[in-house]
């Protein structure tokens, strides 16, 4: 035989094998959360950005999502707009193009790459850093403390996120020149994901600007403020406990309204720039307590005043799920199935709830199901707490699979917990399920 036709046998033999070699199978959208201040110096080397990339692409992930603007209010890359954070608990990052290469790698790895960026935060309560502490104060929040009565949000240390008055239109405009600047540096970017587009919580905000705004939006003076919106009075049990007052379902109406506006302008800013890039969301999964943070994630066909005494016949015309291109939602409960909470009976008290909460919502399940019926049509990535489940190792790869089962995609937050804990294992074990 001639070499030639060795050679060509040879050749086809291999290409043969390389066709028969099975595709991983990638299912549904698979979200991997990177961090900015918890990966800094882990991530601050180009062949560890390689070396992850290249491992959860390869256990099927098919996005990465890269924190580029911590709570702090600093950015992750070379902005002319704001701070770059080049040291973290003083080690310096190198002289690379952080997110510029996130996009480079990820693309090399068949990994769709979204910028993530805190919205209404410009501040690190733990450590005094940010906008609000060192040019911008007036940006702050004021909240209406139980115990301190009217104060800025820089006065409550046990909140690490100095969050700032969503109705500031300066500061609007300032957060929508950073998501444009992202949008114009990186036309290779395929998708941005807002987080923390919200109020602090039910304490805020309680400015002179909001009062003021407020009373012009539904056309009269607020007589008593703030008990005309509600009080916090002490139960029997010398607890707090809020007493709502007459404006109190306008006021968490118009609140929504706030954050509906900022949402649809901030999509048509990055859309201007980019009419392909996705533009998308992270908030908490917990529904019927969100209201306290002035964020309806609903459909715009659901309404909610037919279930929640909080929510006015005009509250459904907030929902914003469909102007959003990709919604992430924070399953971030214990308990899986609806079975086994229910067994259990806890109470659930997420980050942003003002008192702990019980029902069948508070599971993955559960959340999900309910999630499905207020989204309609809207898709949904079940998110979830990697560091809940250090003590419940197993807990992890369940709450993984009944995510991508009941919902339409995964988000994972965040890599660091599963490299510290060495939680791989669970990881694919979960993600496995999709599949058996």
């Amino acid at each position: 035989m001639k070499k030639t036709s060795v050679l060509f046998l040879i050749f086809a033999i291999v290409l043969a094998a390389c066709n028969s070699v099975p595709q991983k199978k990638k299912g549904k959208e698979k979200l991997m959360w990177f961090d900015a201040t918890a990966n800094f110096e882990r991530f601050s080397n180009k062949d560890s950005i390689d070396f992850y990339l290249e491992k959860i692409a390869d256990l099927g992930f098919t996005h990465a999502v890269v924190d580029v603007r911590p709570i702090d209010g600093s950015v992750l890359y070379p902005s002319k707009i704001a701070n770059e954070l080049k040291e973290w608990k003083g080690y310096k990052r190198g002289d690379f193009d952080y997110l510029g290469y996130f996009i480079q790698a990820g693309h090399k790895y068949g990994l769709e790459v979204h910028a993530s960026l805190n919205i209404f935060v410009a501040g690190h309560n733990h450590f005094d850093l940010g906008p609000v502490y060192e040019d911008h104060p007036e940006w702050g929040t004021i909240v209406y403390s139980p115990e301190q009565g009217l104060t800025s949000i820089t006065n409550l240390k046990n909140k690490y996120s100095a969050m700032v008055n969503p109705v500031n239109m300066e500061y609007q405009a300032y957060i929508i020149s950073i998501l444009e600047e992202v949008t114009t540096m990186y036309p290779k970017l395929d998708g941005i994901i807002t987080d923390r587009v919200r109020y602090d919580g039910i304490m805020g905000d309680f400015s002179d600007l909001s009062k003021a705004t407020f009373e012009k939006v539904i056309g009269q003076n607020v007589a008593n403020w703030p008990t005309d919106i509600y009080e916090w009075q002490k139960d029997e049990n010398g607890k707090n406990k809020r007493v709502d007052g007459p404006l109190f379902k306008q006021w968490i109406e118009w609140r929504a309204q706030v954050i509906y506006d900022f949402m649809a302008k901030s999509r048509a800013a990055v859309k201007a720039i980019n009419p392909d890039i996705s533009y998308g969301t992270y908030t908490g999964a917990w529904y019927p307590s969100y209201y306290e943070v002035g964020v309806n994630w609903a459909s715009k066909n659901y309404d909610p005043s037919q279930e929640f005494d909080w929510a006015s016949a005009e509250y459904k015309n907030t929902g914003y799920a469909e102007l959003m291109d990709l919604y992430t939602t924070g399953n971030y409960y214990t308990n899986v199935t609806i079975e086994e909470h229910r067994a259990k009976n806890e109470a659930v008290w997420n980050e942003t709830d003002s008192e702990a909460q019980k029902g069948d919502w508070y599971c993955v399940e559960g959340s999900c199901k309910n999630l499905r019926r207020i989204l309609g049509d809207n898709k949904f990535y079940g998110g979830i707490l990697v560091d809940q489940f250090y003590n419940n190792r197993p807990q992890l790869s369940q709450t993984i699979a009944m995510n991508i089962k009941e919902s339409d995609g995964l988000m994972v937050f965040d890599i660091v917990h599963i490299i510290d804990e060495n939680l791989w294992k669970e990881v694919e074990e979960g993600l496995k399920a999709e599949f058996e």
